[in-house]
């Protein structure tokens, strides 16, 4: 297992790289059809390559993606290496390692029979152009386990997320020279200084509006509405015609994803003369914790007959593409990858005694999901 996972961090697929994620596609492709005795289904949606093994009808799908955050050329700066076992190496945890432990828990079965693999190529960037194809294969399957990294170095599971939303609120105003005639101008930076205050206190306003879905509120925490990226103006001596504010949504509910849009596509301007334009939307809905419980409990029934530590699930606020498989009614348990931590950061490591017990986890889990 460890030779395979070093083939994988070796070739590079950054997701910005199309040629780099062919690459990897190939290497990908390659090590699931020795170890599954089938070729996968190369599907390539504007350049970006997606792979996928069907075997009979399938009842549980299994999602990774061989993309990772790491520029090419990252490996000459964070090489591959397994010291004091330890592995380390551009994108090891997330999430090289969990593609390794899926095809090798699904070959030690005695089929594959009623598995989905699904290994797509841009989940590092919201997955644009995979999502129909993971929605599309949860909404036939009655579980789907997810490949991403465990939530700490103890090995717990992700057993909720966040939902994410996107926005980019647009103010237009008016240029006029800054020295002799700023009275003439709209300045759109100033509106937007308002709109930044007001974006930030959406979050209270939508949390008590959602109250009714106290319960996932309870496990993922409160909405978070963040200001992130502001820009405005064009030079120096003129009266900013254009800002453009980046706005970072989490939410715990589909309650609280809906009320936040409504709320900031009600936005309404401050500065007489200037005009708002919202841009964006929700992007991945929340995975909450009902979609994994009933996984969860089977899980930590398999861990306890293996003999393995009792395991924990953790709610985060980060997304992947279980948001997607629970966001269309599929049970879905996350973060059955990798057990390390430094995802995207200079300490990403996985801890090697941990990748066989996960293994096993795993295989079980597919032998004994629902039918």
């Amino acid at each position: 297992m460890l030779a395979d996972l070093a083939e994988l961090v070796l070739c590079e697929s950054f997701s910005a790289d199309h040629a780099a994620l062919a690459r990897s596609a190939d290497v990908v492709g390659a090590l699931g059809a020795r170890l599954l005795g089938a070729a996968p289904e190369r599907i390539v949606i504007e350049d970006v390559p997606h792979l996928r093994w069907v075997f009979g009808t399938p009842r549980v799908l299994l999602v990774g993606h061989h993309d990772t955050v790491w520029p090419t050329g990252s490996l000459r700066s964070h090489p591959w290496s397994v010291v004091d076992g330890i592995a380390r190496g551009p994108g090891v945890l997330d999430m090289k390692a969990g593609l390794v432990q899926m095809f090798h828990a699904l070959a030690s079965l005695p089929s594959p029979d009623g598995v989905c693999v699904l290994v797509t190529g841009d989940e590092e960037v919201g997955s644009p152009t995979s999502r129909a194809l993971i929605e599309h294969a949860a909404r036939g399957c009655a579980a789907a386990f997810v490949l991403e990294a465990s939530a700490d170095e103890h090995g717990a599971l992700k057993t909720a997320r966040k939902g994410t939303s996107r926005y980019e609120v647009v103010v237009r105003g008016r240029a006029a020279h800054a020295g002799l005639e700023p009275h003439k101008g709209i300045n759109a930076a100033i509106e937007a200084a308002h709109q930044v205050l007001a974006i930030a206190e959406l979050a209270s306003a939508v949390d008590a509006d959602t109250a009714h879905a106290a319960g996932a509120a309870s496990a993922l925490g409160a909405t978070t509405v963040t200001p992130t990226l502001l820009t405005a103006g064009s030079t120096l001596n003129t009266v900013p015609a254009l800002a453009r504010i980046s706005v970072d949504v989490r939410v715990p509910s589909a309650s609280a994803q809906e009320r936040t849009d409504v709320l900031l596509r009600g936005l309404t301007a401050r500065t007489p003369g200037a005009r708002l334009e919202v841009l964006g939307g929700g992007q991945r809905p929340p995975m909450e914790p009902e979609s994994s419980a009933a996984l969860f409990a089977l899980a930590a029934g398999i861990c306890a007959e293996l003999g393995q530590e009792p395991l924990r699930g953790i709610a985060v606020g980060g997304a992947s593409d279980g948001n997607y498989t629970a966001g269309v009614g599929c049970p879905t348990l996350d973060g059955l990858g990798g057990v390390g931590s430094g995802a995207h950061a200079d300490s990403e490591h996985v801890v090697v005694d941990r990748i066989v017990p996960r293994t096993r986890l795993l295989a079980q889990l597919i032998a004994r999901a629902p039918r």
